[in-house]
């Protein structure tokens, strides 16, 4: 739908990264510069915002700081975990967010997520579309698991890789400084797909890195864990590091958290099991059947906040991703998301292209089986091909008195 007059609207969804807020910028900033863009406004906590008709007015802002989102964590206009229901179901939601959207003249509307929030997308795009009303919507990709369906990487992930491989380096030299042995025991996030875990990897191929790792993608023998870890051990005078995923299932499909505990884990709104804590159970299993010192450590938010060791090249591509947005849904395209194209060639270099968002929504895209070793326990050099260049550069964060200088918004409500 070409040439179309009104205010745009854009909302952050699911879990925080180190470099979502870019991608806000990129919206901002572009949008303000579209003149077919009448007003720019903000969804406070995503849908709900628009719900709730709670949102911002950006126009309002200093460009100033709209341009400190790129270094500054989190997510600035709030987020949420809330799941639409099909039309087919309860349309109630779908009525109010087109009654808001005639309200305010939105025309444009940017949704910034992974796999539920494209799915929020692409419900919303396709009601609009069935009711007549014309609005151009483009997912903007977001997710440290890195698991969205069709691009070859998302905004968040380098970042996040780039804080897991370089803590898992100090990590290293920490635990192993004694003469006696130590057996730590890593947590990293990811529900089913091992992206984050892998990261750590990049710690080895600097020789700082776990002696072993272990993915979602491959089932978890705990039996098996047990002999990897004692072999290593007895190698290493007593001395091992394990990376593992929250997500690490055992061969019937059962989190290794549950497994173990013998209990159902308490769920979210999008009724995924709440993960955490495996590590944790497993050191004390290790304890157990293995004995000596054992640490367990779980990275928790930190690998996801961390703007402190954000990747440049994840910076300049989630603002990317943003200001591409925009630009192509003022061109006229609708119900699509953006997505990285990696180019050929000896130099890491991709295109930013558009894909129908239906194909992102709820699929996930896993680590290639192919690039786990065959003993289940680590990552090939393909791996490795595929990050580095994914965390290459520092953020440069603006500081003040020692301490990084974030963006100020001025959040004027509507």
């Amino acid at each position: 739908m070409k040439n179309l007059v009104g205010a745009c609207m854009f909302g952050q969804s699911g879990g925080p990264t180190s470099v979502i807020n870019a991608s806000a910028a990129g919206v901002f900033i572009e949008a303000l510069r579209q003149k077919n863009i009448t007003k720019v406004y903000g969804a406070a906590n995503g849908i709900k915002g628009v719900l709730d008709e709670k949102f911002y007015e950006i126009d309002k802002e200093d460009v100033d700081e709209l341009l400190l989102l790129k270094n500054t964590p989190s997510s600035a206009l709030g987020s949420v975990r809330y799941k639409l229901k099909s039309v087919e179901e309860d349309e109630t939601d779908y009525k109010r967010i087109l009654e808001v959207f005639k309200k305010y003249n939105i025309r444009y509307f940017f949704y910034n997520g992974g796999n539920d929030s494209m799915d929020t997308c692409n419900k919303v795009s396709k009601y609009l579309l069935k009711s007549g009303y014309e609005c151009n919507i483009i997912g903007v990709p977001k997710t440290i698991d890195n698991d969205l369906y069709g691009t070859d990487h998302c905004p968040g992930y380098g970042s996040a890789a780039k804080y897991i491989a370089t803590t898992m380096m100090e990590l290293y030299l920490d635990a192993t400084v004694y003469n006696k042995g130590q057996i730590t025991i890593v947590e990293i996030m990811g529900r089913n797909a091992g992206w984050l875990t892998a990261a750590s990897t990049l710690a080895s191929y600097k020789g700082y890195g776990p002696d072993l790792v272990y993915l979602p993608e491959k089932p978890f023998d705990i039996e098996k864990f047990l002999a990897d870890v004692r072999k290593v051990a007895d190698k290493n005078s007593g001395k091992c590091i394990v990376a593992l995923s929250e997500g690490i299932k055992t061969a019937d499909g059962k989190y290794v958290v549950e497994a173990l505990a013998e209990n159902n884990a308490a769920k979210d709104s999008f009724g995924h099991t709440q993960l955490g804590g495996v590590a944790a159970t497993l050191a004390n299993l290790v304890s157990e059947k293995i004995g000596g010192k054992v640490r367990a450590i779980e990275f928790s938010l930190m690998q996801r906040c961390g703007a402190h060791l954000a990747s440049a090249t994840d910076i300049r591509e989630a603002y990317n991703a943003g200001k591409y947005a925009v630009r192509y849904a003022c061109e006229g395209y609708t119900d699509k998301m953006v997505v990285f194209e990696r180019q050929p060639g000896p130099v890491y270099k991709i295109k930013y292209k558009l894909m129908d968002i239906d194909l992102a929504a709820n699929t996930e895209k896993k680590v290639p089986l192919s690039w786990i070793k065959p003993d289940d326990t680590g990552l090939t050099e393909d791996f490795i091909d595929y990050a580095l260049p994914l965390i290459q550069g520092a953020s440069k964060s603006p500081v003040e008195d020692g301490l990084p200088r974030f963006a100020h918004l001025k959040k004027i409500r509507v």
